[in-house]
């Protein structure tokens, strides 16, 4: 199979689905129905159909390849969007999306705000929590420590460890997230 400009599409590259067109077309200029060149070619009768449709609107059969399509977010909007994410780190993407849109005027999705978000280096997460340990905290543990340190297994056996995991049956744990690095 040949290759085009190195660009594969669907299997085919573009140079292959140039001449199927071409020669679609040439069938169809020779005065075979749409029906019987769909069969040769093994095609939906719809593409043929649209093929030539085009054909004798356009006088061509090659597709005209657009640009890339441009981005929905300017540079600006994304230091924007940082920038709020960094200012109100409890703003839901959804949020900042809203936002964005009020500001600039043009549409953006959450998920792209979070992409852009994650681009900045920021991430949801839970915010961290760290008991600050004053001296007398400190006293008071080491002090426990000792009071336990020759405890035998049978005395540990009584006692009843418990940590601070959150079971949830839902898919939402229902835990606030932030916006910070990782």
């Amino acid at each position: 199979m040949h290759r085009y400009a190195g660009r594969r599409i669907g299997g085919m590259s573009e140079y292959y689905k140039a001449c199927c067109r071409c020669r679609i077309i040439g069938k169809l200029k020779e005065g075979r129905s749409v029906t019987s060149v769909a069969a040769e070619f093994g095609i939906a009768y719809s593409i043929v159909s649209r093929l030539w449709r085009q054909f004798q609107t356009t006088g061509t059969a090659i597709r005209g390849f657009s640009s890339v399509r441009p981005p929905g977010i300017t540079p600006a909007d994304h230091r924007y969007i940082v920038l709020q994410a960094r200012r109100n780190r409890l703003q839901t993407a959804g949020e900042s999306a809203r936002h964005t849109t009020q500001a600039t005027g043009r549409p953006i999705s959450r998920f792209n705000v979070a992409r852009r978000l994650h681009g900045g280096g920021l991430f949801a997460r839970r915010p961290v929590r760290c008991v600050p340990l004053t001296p007398a905290h400190r006293r008071r543990r080491s002090l426990w420590c000792r009071e336990h340190r020759k405890w035998r297994d049978n005395e540990w056996g009584r006692v009843l460890f418990t940590d601070e995991s959150r079971f949830s049956l839902s898919s939402d744990s229902h835990r606030i997230l932030i916006w910070r690095e990782r």
